[in-house]
């Protein structure tokens, strides 16, 4: 769809130029293809040999039809249209969850358990939609508005900094979308290291240094299909880098080898490490409106 040309600035542009301010309201087909050409005509302004109008925002539209209406009635909603968008644009992290918090929030900032609803809702639809929900805790939202809530000790609204803390821990319905970023920024990384399993050296993509042993790395593609070398075992931690490591995460990463020398297996078996906030995924209590 090429959104990862587009800044979050200009995507701002084109939805203050076609006025998209109430995020409840509806919009057609007809005003989505007309702030899509308008986000297109500007891309291909930088980007002409990579960006062609017509079939970019045919394709994004069928992409954000297929995404927020699935009865296909021919609306969604802006709040939606700007989900889908800033989610997949080219942002630091943290300004897209402060752009689309900011989305979601009264005009003095603070947001209550419905409004972040309405916000996990739209954001967990782009996974359902590739069929991947049940990695993220399932489309029913309920249990991470707890998840958030509890971690601001129960107040009946947040703010942004709040909000923000908690989407650091990668909450289990959020993560795909710093793995999003790190699948991106890993694409064309290249580690001055070699895979213990198929011997691939530098290793390009993501690179897996075990905390267990030293010296011990694998590439992408032997972690994703489950390979290990002899004496290691899947339960045994290891670290992810999308980038090149530098010095002081070399030094970080001997010390925890050093001191997981002398764990047993056991305590690996007892001790997993999750690397995101899981969200309890039990239906309790009354169903949230979204």
């Amino acid at each position: 769809l090429t959104v990862d040309l587009l800044s979050l600035s200009a995507a701002c542009d084109a939805l203050d130029q076609h006025n998209l301010k109430q995020n409840d309201q509806p919009m057609d087909i007809l005003q989505i293809i007309n702030c899509l050409t308008t986000i297109y005509d500007r891309l291909e302004q930088d980007h002409n040999n990579l960006v062609n109008v017509p079939l970019c925002v045919d394709m994004c539209l069928n992409w954000l039809l297929n995404v927020y209406d699935t009865g296909r009635t021919g609306r969604i909603r802006v709040l939606s249209f700007k989900t889908g968008v800033v989610s997949l644009c080219k942002a630091h992290l943290e300004d897209k969850y402060r752009y689309l918090f900011k989305q979601v929030a009264s005009s003095t900032g603070f947001c209550d358990q419905r409004r972040l609803g309405l916000l996990l809702h739209d954001s967990i639809q782009i996974p359902r939609q590739l069929g991947e929900v049940a990695s993220f805790g399932g489309s029913n939202i309920e249990p991470s508005v707890r998840s958030c809530f509890q971690f601001a000790n129960n107040k009946p609204e947040i703010e942004a900094a709040l909000f923000l803390d908690w989407m650091r821990l990668e909450p289990q319905s959020m993560v795909w979308l710093p793995v999003l970023h790190r699948v991106a920024a890993a694409e064309t990384a290249k580690h001055q290291a070699k895979c213990n399993i198929c011997k691939e050296c530098p290793i390009i993509g993501f690179r897996y240094r075990s905390l267990k042993h030293f010296n011990y790395d694998i590439c992408q593609s032997c972690f994703f299909s489950g390979r290990v070398a002899k004496g290691h075992k899947m339960h045994y931690p290891m670290v992810e880098y999308c980038t090149p490591t530098t010095s002081g995460e070399d030094v970080r990463d001997f010390a925890k080898v050093l001191k997981n020398k002398f764990r047993t297996k056991r305590y690996f078996a007892k001790h997993p490490r999750m690397g995101y906030l899981p969200v309890q995924t039990v239906l309790e209590g009354d169903n949230m409106e979204t």
